[in-house]
């Protein structure tokens, strides 16, 4: 190879042609020159680099791959919060939307609140993968960052330069205004397309590794690994969508002019996205996408419909971490069906027995399925689902894997029907079914298969919240007979965890500092860490700030628990019942003893309360499966002003239910409580 007679100026010409050689090929899928060529090329570059170090640059594409293997993740404060969206399930619930916006609009921004600002729409796909954050100075890839928490992210800008789609140096923009700004944080999604996805599984088994269960999971691994060089073993891909932060001039003022832009910085930029005059053709291309998810390259789980008037958009603001002026038109649920092998029984904390599906293994939506939630045994008789027959299988939000029913027409007249257990088939204690509820019970307090999921609930992220105690573990634990109850937690030293399977110093350390931590939970974590029953975080709550510290609590007596707002007669009794019991009382005791007696301060008059909130007076019951988790639904609710009671009760104003709701839906419609589902809730809000 012929030497360059100014190497600082090849060595810049030889970057140039690279990156847009690797933005054709990546982004544009349009490679003007032969693999060989570009190799030879960056083999060019590499020897300039090798023979002179210093001309070596942070955006020279020979720095994709290399440094170091990181000890940690540094922590990355973002230029503004990464928000999430609301979302909406069908077209009713996206017209709920429009008309939200745009009487707030009307009202709080009438200037911007033009009729065609509030016409105009934009419609990208949602991709199921990771956030990411680029942040460029002076048109070089100086971070990338995690979303995290919305606010502090992850710094990951070493396996960031290993996306080859991601632009190490930005474009300069063939358009009038398109000049990159002096400094551009940029939003994207990092994602395994599918055929790399299957290609990296099959990888996997050939060598009798274990295959990821979905692109995501891959991805989550990809984008977070330690060492850069393993990224590169997962080859990820990035589609842009919007802008956290832009200084200088030229920013543009819609979500359309916005994409154009990132193209001809050169960032890849969905070629899904559509922009509308109507809100009914956004919604109708929505719903032409769901038949052709199955057929694009990546994974989606709906589309995003954004205002594309951007300075609406800002002026609109955001409700708790929904920005308003975009909304998640969220696809239905992925389903399969297969056959219903057994049916499990599992022991909760509260000694419910609780049916489990044994399936035969099958795929949906990329997760292999071989157990899902069949709710409750009133639950299996109203559906008639029997064992033998062909079930469908449904992941709830995307999520829960729950069984939704039998396929009556494959029935061959072998399929047996599931009987309520009489016994607790751990303990062989005669079964109870108590009034009004749709659980049986196993009353054993010692019962050996509630031991492990009374300890698993206390050490959760909702409740206590000790890392690194998993399933696992807690088997461990309980085998080794260091752990009978949830106060032996705090008698473990490391000399015992050591003498465990696979606990080694640092394990051991970590677990060690995780339960000296929980010592500060609030009360409200540790009544939902006791598991009483009855109990769930709104009720935590309220009884915790009531009270103030769990000897008040435990001396109450049910006329004084009733006093407490949103506490009844049945909470009010099993509270009671639970503080009576000697065997409690002394394991409060124990935790006293290692340091576990948390106090709570009153909550300051009107500091829950949302003044504007639309929900503003109106108590909410969750119950059933619905899209998530049912705290962050309260938080939304809450958000918004509303109260959230763990039980129905005549005060109630709405109860929303989601699939396989039990006895909360009963008491609401005898009670004429008005019952409404996820999307007419979010359309409400």
């Amino acid at each position: 190879m012929k030497k360059a007679s100014n190497p600082a100026a090849r060595a810049a010409t030889l970057r140039k042609e690279l990156a847009e050689h690797n933005y054709r090929y990546n982004v544009l899928d349009d490679p003007i020159i032969s693999d060989a060529e570009y190799d030879a090329l960056m083999n060019e570059l590499k020897a300039i680099e090798a023979e002179r170090p210093e001309l070596i640059t942070a955006d020279s594409p020979t720095q994709r791959v290399g440094g170091a293997v990181a000890e940690g993740f540094a922590k990355v404060t973002h230029a503004r919060p990464i928000l999430s969206l609301a979302n909406a399930f069908d077209s009713a619930g996206v017209r709920a939307w429009r008309d939200r916006i745009n009487k707030y609009a009307e009202q709080n921004v009438p200037l911007l609140a033009t009729p065609e600002a509030l016409a105009r729409y934009v419609v990208e796909p949602k991709i199921d993968g990771l956030t990411i954050v680029l942040s460029y100075t002076d048109g070089a890839l100086t971070r990338a960052a995690t979303r995290g928490d919305g606010s502090i992210g992850e710094d990951i800008t070493h396996n960031a330069r290993a996306i080859r789609s991601v632009p190490l140096r930005l474009r300069e923009g063939a358009r009038a205004g398109a000049r990159a700004p002096a400094a551009l944080s940029v939003r994207g999604e990092a994602y395994l397309p599918l055929k790399t996805f299957e290609s990296l599984n099959a990888a996997l088994l050939a060598a009798g590794d274990k295959p990821f269960a979905n692109p995501r999971n891959a991805a989550a691994g990809g984008l977070r690994q330690l060492d850069p060089a393993q990224s590169v073993k997962r080859p990820l891909s990035v589609l842009c969508y919007a802008v956290v932060e832009w200084q200088g001039e030229g920013a543009p003022d819609t979500q359309w002019g916005l994409l154009e832009h990132l193209r001809d910085f050169g960032f890849p930029v969905s070629d899904l996205a559509r922009r509308f005059e109507s809100l009914d053709d956004a919604i109708a291309y929505c719903e032409a996408m769901i038949p052709r998810r199955d057929a694009l390259p990546f994974e989606i789980d709906g589309m995003v419909i954004k205002l594309d008037d951007l300075r609406l958009a800002d002026a609109l603001g955001f409700v708790g971490k929904d920005p308003r002026g975009a909304i998640a038109f969220k696809f239905p649920a992925r389903e399969a069906t297969t056959r219903l092998l057994d049916v499990a029984v599992n022991v909760g904390r509260t000694g419910a027995l609780t049916p489990a599906a044994v399936l035969e293994p099958v795929s949906v939506g990329g997760i292999t399925i071989s157990n899902a939630t069949l709710h409750n045994y009133d639950d299996i008789a109203r559906k008639d689902i029997r064992i033998g027959d062909r079930v469908i299988v449904k992941r709830a939000g995307d999520v829960i894997p729950y069984v939704a029913g039998p396929v009556l027409a494959a029935r061959t007249g072998d399929e047996r029907p599931v009987i309520v257990p009489e016994i607790c088939p751990f303990c062989e204690t005669p079964v109870e079914r108590r009034e009004g509820e749709v659980a049986v019970y196993c009353p054993n307090p010692d019962c050996p298969g509630k031991l492990d999921r009374a300890i698993e609930h206390y050490v959760s992220r909702g409740a206590m919240d000790i890392e690194g105690l998993g399933e696992k573990i807690v088997a461990q634990l309980i085998d080794a007979g260091l752990v009978a109850d949830v106060a032996d937690i705090y008698t473990l030293d490391k000399a015992a965890l050591l003498g465990l399977d696979k606990f080694a110093e640092k394990k051991a350390q970590n677990l060690l500092d995780a339960i000296a931590a929980s010592r500060q939970r609030p009360l409200e974590r540790l009544l939902i860490g006791l598991g009483i029953r009855h109990i769930g975080e709104v009720s935590a709550r309220d009884l915790a700030r009531h009270f103030g510290n769990l000897d008040a609590l435990l001396a109450a007596s049910e006329e004084t628990l009733q006093q407490v707002e949103g506490v009844g007669p049945i909470v009010a009794a099993s509270v009671a019942a639970w503080g009576s019991r000697e065997r409690n009382r002394a394991l409060v005791a124990r935790l006293r003893a290692h340091g576990i007696d948390p106090r709570q301060e009153p909550l300051p008059a009107g500091a829950a309360v949302v003044p504007d909130g639309v929900f503003s007076g109106k108590t909410f019951v969750i119950t059933g499966t619905l899209s998530e988790p049912r705290e962050a639904i309260a938080a939304w609710i809450e958000a918004r002003g509303g109260k959230v009671s763990d039980s129905v009760s005549r005060k109630t104003n709405y109860l929303v239910a989601g699939e396989s709701a039990g006895s909360k839906l009963t008491k609401a419609q005898t009670l004429g409580v008005p019952i409404l589902s996820e999307a007419e809730l979010r359309a409400m809000g």
